[in-house]
């Protein structure tokens, strides 16, 4: 059995191939929020303080879009509405942690860090806390740490990258390379489906409302189907309900 040592060096080690992505990724970050007006310290606040990728771009591209107040943040929570999710993903193989280890793994929980842990967590049911702990811990530092780092680099000497160096492609690959794999029931399917096909549909509207709308949406449409299932499956067992 891995000491807990072991379990966070292997979560640094299963978390370096993100890196390719992560730091292409928070590199553009830098150089877009400083184009859109903002200071080093404004930006480093947005990578240490809110440390959520997808977010940081959206309030950032409604910020130069000047987009009301309410709706950047109200589009930043819509975003972020997955880490609900996430949280309630992992609340069973943690139930057992600390109040104080459970906010920090609140704090590092990011897209990489959950989908590693997840599989890692039922991959190998019998772990104890301290084991999942670290292995969390391990992935959050490989993650979170080059992130803030990248940011810097970003805000400070991006400018001077050339045009012909594209750095948007690590937006994409990054969520296909996490979401892909994951995608393994019927409601996971549906929510997928759903949050696409409304935010294409929607692309049009003003200030992100599209987004807003379809990662609610998106939401909801798995819990329903997952709901759904359940009682097929309970019905079918003979268990009343």
């Amino acid at each position: 059995m891995r000491s807990p040592a072991a379990a966070f060096r292997h979560g640094i080690v299963q978390s370096l191939p993100f890196l390719v992505v992560i730091i292409p990724f928070a590199v553009l970050f830098g150089v877009v929020a400083t184009e859109a007006g903002l200071n080093l310290a404004e930006v480093m606040g947005f990578s240490v303080l809110v440390l959520a990728g997808a977010s940081q771009f959206t309030a950032v591209q409604l910020l130069s879009d000047n987009a009301p107040a309410i709706i950047v943040i109200l589009s930043g929570l819509a975003v972020n509405l997955r880490m609900a999710m996430y949280s309630a993903s992992l609340l069973p193989w943690l139930r057992g942690a600390s109040g104080r280890h459970k906010a920090w793994v609140a704090y590092a929980l990011i897209d990489q860090s959950y989908a590693l842990s997840i599989q890692h967590y039922e991959r190998h049911p019998r772990l104890s806390i301290p084991q999942r702990l670290a292995y969390f811990g391990g992935t959050a530092v490989a993650l979170c740490v080059p992130w803030m780092i990248a940011t810097w680099v970003g805000a400070t000497v991006g400018q001077a990258i050339p045009d012909e160096i594209a750095l948007d492609f690590a937006m994409p690959i990054t969520f296909l390379a996490m979401i892909a794999p994951m995608l393994r029931t019927p409601a996971h399917l549906a929510a997928c489906f759903v949050a696409i096909v409304l935010a294409l549909v929607l692309a049009g509207l003003p200030s992100g409302l599209g987004l807003l709308i379809a990662a609610p949406a998106g939401m909801a449409t798995g819990a329903l189907v997952e709901w759904r299932t359940e009682r097929k499956e309970a019905r079918d067992a003979g268990i009343p309900g």
